[in-house]
């Protein structure tokens, strides 16, 4: 039995949500989202409420019923706040720059990395080494700041690289000289 998927999802004052056969469209004051429900998910509103239901009781419509709760949940939160991703750049001479619909990364390779931002995302860029994701798809902004960092992640000896705001580096002690 799903725990997260019997959660009713409260609406926000200025968020509507429609069900159109199997697709939701959610719509608030910072942009529209749909979503494609699976077969045997359904969803229902109640006054200020959505409730998700599943069909049956096999292993599948489970373990989807919990997941679109979250994804509906996301969604709703999206239109009214957005999301936002923090990144860091640490080491000397890295630092990023917006360029058009690019983000700019020099990462102490030969050549700049140009990244291209997708539409919907804002990308801010303060003091060189400081990146700002934002946007209201959730999977959207989690994927392009995992990206960036992928690019050079955290290295464990001088902590050299692109993270997360807040992330802790464990770092490693390097060699040391025996007798």
């Amino acid at each position: 039995m799903s725990r997260v998927g019997l959660k009713p999802i409260s609406l926000p004052e200025k968020v509507a949500i429609k069900v159109e056969g199997n697709t939701v469209l959610v719509e608030g004051p910072k942009g529209k989202l749909d979503f494609a429900v699976p077969a045997g998910i359904s969803l229902k509103t109640e006054g200020g409420t959505v409730v998700v239901s599943r069909a049956t009781e096999q292993r599948e419509q489970r373990a989807l019923h919990g997941t679109v709760r979250s994804i509906v949940n996301n969604m709703i939160t999206g239109v009214s706040t957005g999301f936002v991703k923090d990144l860091e750049i640490h080491g000397v001479g890295l630092r990023a720059a917006v360029k058009g619909k690019d983000l700019d990364l020099s990462l102490g390779r030969s050549h700049p990395l140009l990244h291209p931002i997708p539409s919907g995302l804002t990308v801010t860029v303060n003091e060189n080494t400081k990146i700002k994701v934002e946007g209201i798809d959730k999977q959207l902004v989690g994927q392009f700041a995992a990206e960036v960092r992928g690019f050079y992640p955290p290295e464990p000896y001088k902590g050299k690289g692109v993270r997360y705001a807040g992330e802790k580096v464990r770092r490693k002690e390097g060699k040391s000289v025996g007798k």
